[in-house]
């Protein structure tokens, strides 16, 4: 056999030797798409208007006080409780330790109510004293089945009525005499029960 022949079926032979190893392989098309996904967390934002509910002086037995204030929900959750927690403190001006023996703040009845869109529903009504041991949901409604939560969405309002009565008890008041009574509320904003969210679906359930 000729050295070109040889030559010849030598690599006639490699060739296909390569087609056989190469033939278990095969080029595709290919494509990939990434997302890029976030959670962001909102935010509850309770404000006050006006920012102080009272401030009066020269009150006397008998004598009623009424104001309203608006909470506002300018956080991007919707808000389901409301509560408010009470602390006082009592300037006994005549230093007779009285202020100690009858609390001012048992004889001041206060009346929480909360506006709907029908009517007021009230929320608490009781001394100021009691109210201090007690954290009402300014936002609860009453109805046939009893109390429950309404909150107040985000970006909306509700407004909050309040009627302070200093008690006249018929009896001899003297001790309260110049007596200062200084209040805090603290208005603490919780979220609504949580809940599985799915923007598939348009009626969110």
């Amino acid at each position: 056999m000729s050295f070109t022949k040889k030559v010849s079926q030598g690599v006639m032979g490699a060739a296909l030797g390569l087609s056989l190893i190469g033939g278990g392989t095969f080029a595709y098309f290919s494509d990939s798409v990434e997302t890029q996904n976030t959670f962001a967390a909102g935010t509850l934002d309770l404000g006050l208007n006006p920012s102080t509910v009272v401030n009066i002086s020269n009150i006397k037995p008998g004598d009623e006080i009424y104001r309203e204030f608006t909470l506002e929900n300018n956080g991007t959750l919707d808000i389901g409780k409301v509560l408010l927690d009470t602390s006082y403190t009592v300037d006994d001006a005549q230093l007779d330790g009285k202020a100690n023996q009858d609390d001012l703040a048992k004889h001041i009845k206060v009346t929480i109510m909360y506006n709907t869109s029908s009517s007021t529903n009230t929320v608490v009504e009781t001394t100021l004293h009691d109210l201090q041991t007690k954290q009402p949901d300014l936002t609860q409604i009453d109805n046939l089945a009893g109390p429950y939560p309404d909150g107040i969405p985000a970006g909306e309002k509700e407004k909050i009525f309040v009627l302070f009565e200093f008690v006249d008890n018929g009896e001899d008041q003297n001790q309260f005499q110049g007596d200062k009574l200084k209040v805090d509320w603290t208005f603490n904003a919780e979220q609504t029960d949580p809940a599985y969210h799915d923007d598939t679906d348009p009626d969110n359930n």
